[in-house]
């Protein structure tokens, strides 16, 4: 970014920040105080270490959505937020918005490279308007272009889909492939001759067809949860990032962690939802919170050299909190449950005669999916 754009962004950010924290501040003279209280409640959550590499066009919003979010509830929260004030009045306004000045990766209507991207559905639509216009839209089934621009290929299609996307793009641009889908990918991708493809940890949700995106931002997890990994990890975090959208860009040991947590968090929460039909994913972490923390922890620990950090089943949690409306089902079962029945079959069968998952095992032979273990 130019020195001049990070001038200005940052400006603008500082002029915004003051102003929703002034407007806050004087939205009562019986509440002043209090609007001090909720101004420094913001800054010091987005200055928080969970906030570092969040895209600072994210923080703002972020702190944006949370300031109007908190200015709603003061009126009955008066003396929580007194509280606030006198426990963190030392995390200043200031602070907050000198780290938009040192800010690098804030994007604001920024040149993003032409892309083909394959899939027309809702999130490839919302992908084209992510960009700066040149990207072409392929359906699953059209031919690849001749004249087709250089760069980063996204796929947007759904699971099955992908042995025909892969077969139709030339050989020597496969490796410009970005994968988009839920489940476990590497050991497909692996067999495709592609181990190092570029993948992307899609948090963000899109309602409807032409909708914009809804970031997936966690109480847990403020800085958001989309990751990508490999050649165009940069490129696709750019062009979420020009629609207000987080992106971490992670090294290959971090990114593998993510994938299997985001692969933890699709399988616990369609299972134990299936066991109660109807059920949302917020019916599953409000009503069934023991039961899903359960299977939660038991996943984590069977995945093979992988180590978490610490409160997986409370940051998966937090993440339902924030798509409660999402139904539950188990799907696309060789890409999501099957990673698990496939570790509980195969240590099985190994001669231990010790199942990793027995509650997973256990749940899917209730709904009758998998394979089932030898009595």
């Amino acid at each position: 970014m130019s020195s001049s754009l990070k001038i200005t962004v940052s400006v603008l950010a500082a002029l915004a920040a003051l102003a929703c924290l002034r407007s806050v501040h004087f939205a009562s003279s019986e509440h002043s105080s209090l609007g001090v209280g909720v101004a420094v409640r913001q800054a010091a959550a987005v200055s928080s270490p969970r906030c570092a590499q969040m895209p600072a066009r994210g923080r703002f919003n972020a702190a944006l959505r949370g300031l109007g979010k908190q200015q709603q509830q003061q009126s009955s929260s008066l003396g929580q937020y007194h509280s606030q004030y006198h426990n963190h009045h030392q995390t200043s306004a200031a602070r907050w918005v000198s780290s938009w000045a040192s800010a690098r990766d804030v994007r604001v209507n920024a040149e993003i490279a032409p892309a083909i991207i394959i899939g027309g559905g809702r999130v490839g639509q919302a992908l084209k308007e992510m960009g700066s216009g040149g990207d072409v839209i392929l359906g699953r089934n059209d031919p690849f272009p001749e004249n087709a621009p250089a760069g980063p290929i996204f796929v947007a299609t759904r699971n099955d889909a992908l042995d025909g996307v892969i077969e139709k793009v030339p050989a020597s641009r496969r490796e410009d492939l970005v994968f988009m889908q839920n489940g476990y990918l590497q050991e497909y991708l692996n067999k495709k001759g592609l181990p190092d493809a570029t993948q992307v940890l899609v948090y963000f949700a899109v309602a409807k067809l032409g909708e914009k995106p809804t970031d997936g931002i966690t109480d847990m997890n403020p800085e958001g949860l989309t990751a990508a990994n490999g050649k165009w990890a940069q490129a696709a975090a750019d062009r979420f990032h020009n629609a207000g959208l987080s992106c971490k860009v992670l090294d290959k040991t971090q990114f593998e962690r993510a994938m299997f947590e985001k692969l933890i968090w699709i399988s616990s929460f369609m299972l134990v939802g299936a066991r109660h039909p109807g059920a949302t994913v917020g019916d599953v972490e409000s009503k069934h919170t023991q039961e899903v923390s359960d299977l939660i922890e038991e996943l984590a620990k069977a995945v093979p050299g992988v180590d978490f950090a610490p409160q997986v089943s409370e940051r998966l949690c937090a993440y339902a909190r924030s798509v409660a409306h999402f139904p539950t089902a188990v799907k696309e079962f060789e890409w999501r449950n099957g990673f698990f029945n496939k570790l509980s079959v195969d240590s099985y069968m190994s001669g231990n005669k010790v199942d990793p998952c027995p509650i997973h095992s256990a749940y899917l032979a209730e709904i009758g999916q998998g394979t089932p273990l030898p009595a």
